[in-house]
């Protein structure tokens, strides 16, 4: 299982979670090695191989890159998590620009689809692959869309949404489930990153289960998606405690 975006949050969560399930990781990370370094110490710990590698999922050459390596550490790849991803600070459209919104496509929207280009290229039965599944990683923006906040990073989700059922139907037939999650608010840095620490407690009001996620209970459905879910796929799961 490749995690991009592993070193943290959801992806650590992930990548403890399906080692302990037995699978092989390579966790992707962008510039924080000794967050990478912890989890996979933690998912060698349960007796798989592990391996942490650089690349940022926007640059085309990285991302081939990866896949290489995992293809002479591995020789393999059964299932990709579209995991990284980046928000910007808080912000109304008119005060945004260009470039923060060209970052977060580029990585959110395209880094999801070169990673799943590179994946369908060794899974997919037309190639000579043997199946896979690709799990996609959205988030309740898309479908709250985010007003006064980051219209910008909902659209990117709602992307991702768009992506995971259209990648679902081309290579259903070439053995590759694609799903994906759309977390609600959970206990994550990219709270930190966007601005909404202080609003959290208020966030957690609006909830019906009346608290924040914890970033194992997206890591549980994911991992369910990799290795129970083999009738499911062009799925988006809700894991937002009712919200």
């Amino acid at each position: 299982m490749l995690i991009t975006g592993g070193g943290r949050g959801i992806g650590a969560a992930t990548a403890v979670r399906a080692a302990g399930r037995g699978y092989d990781v390579a966790v992707n990370y962008v510039s924080d090695r000794a967050s990478a370094e912890r989890v996979i110490s933690a998912c060698r710990a349960w007796g798989v191989r592990a391996l942490a590698i650089q690349a940022d999922v926007s640059d085309e050459a990285d991302v081939t890159r990866m896949f290489e390596h995992i293809d002479t550490e591995f020789g393999s790849i059964d299932c990709l998590v579209n995991n990284a991803a980046i928000v910007a600070p808080m912000s109304r459209v008119d005060s945004l620009d260009a470039d923060r919104v060209r970052r977060l496509f580029d990585v959110n929207v395209v880094g999801t689809l070169l990673c799943a280009r590179e994946a369908i290229r060794r899974m997919s039965t037309q190639h000579g692959g043997r199946g896979g599944v690709i799990i996609n990683v959205s988030s309740a923006a898309a479908r709250h869309a985010s007003p006064g906040e980051y219209v910008d990073y909902a659209a990117t989700k709602g992307a991702v949404d768009t992506i995971t059922v259209g990648l679902a139907k081309e290579v259903a037939a070439e053995g590759i489930r694609v799903n994906a999650v759309r977390p609600g608010i959970i206990e994550t840095d990219i709270h930190r990153e966007s601005g909404m620490v202080d609003r959290l407690e208020q966030a957690a009001a609006t909830i019906p289960m009346g608290r924040l996620g914890t970033p194992d209970e997206v890591a549980g459905v994911i991992v369910f998606l990799a290795a129970e879910a083999h009738y499911m796929t062009g799925a988006i799961v809700d894991v937002g405690g009712g919200r």
